[in-house]
């Protein structure tokens, strides 16, 4: 079924709203705003890099505050465990007794940042 005008009309003024948002975060910055929009539209993932200090924290930040997404980041060590990401299952008390009770990991956020992932271990 195609999108009627008013649709493409209302998406239009939506990315339009989004991209004002996150330039007010980074300034001059707009290709990379572009090009992220268009990543997220396409429901990809994204590899941002470069040199710190340039943005590519805040601009997930504010991705997420525009969105109203829940945002999680793993910092990314040598010593970082699947677990530390996906979950793990953690022994509580219970009326019945002990269980198991699985804490999901970051890994269960809508928008995950995964920084400095060249610090992880082979």
């Amino acid at each position: 079924m195609p999108a009627s005008e008013a649709d493409i009309q209302k998406h239009a003024a939506e990315i339009a709203r989004l991209k004002e948002a996150l330039n007010s975060v980074l300034f001059g910055q707009e290709a990379l705003i572009d090009l992220t929009l268009t990543g997220l539209l396409a429901r990809g993932h994204l590899l941002l890099e470069g040199l710190p200090g340039l943005g590519k924290t805040e601009l997930v930040k504010g991705l997420s505050k525009a969105l109203r997404l829940q945002t999680k980041r793993i910092q990314f060590t040598p010593d970082l465990l699947p677990g530390d990401i996906t979950g793990n299952p953690v022994l509580q008390e219970t009326d019945s007794g002990r269980a198991f009770v699985f804490q999901p990991g970051p890994l269960f956020a809508n928008l995950v940042l995964a920084d400095e992932i060249n610090r992880a271990s082979p």
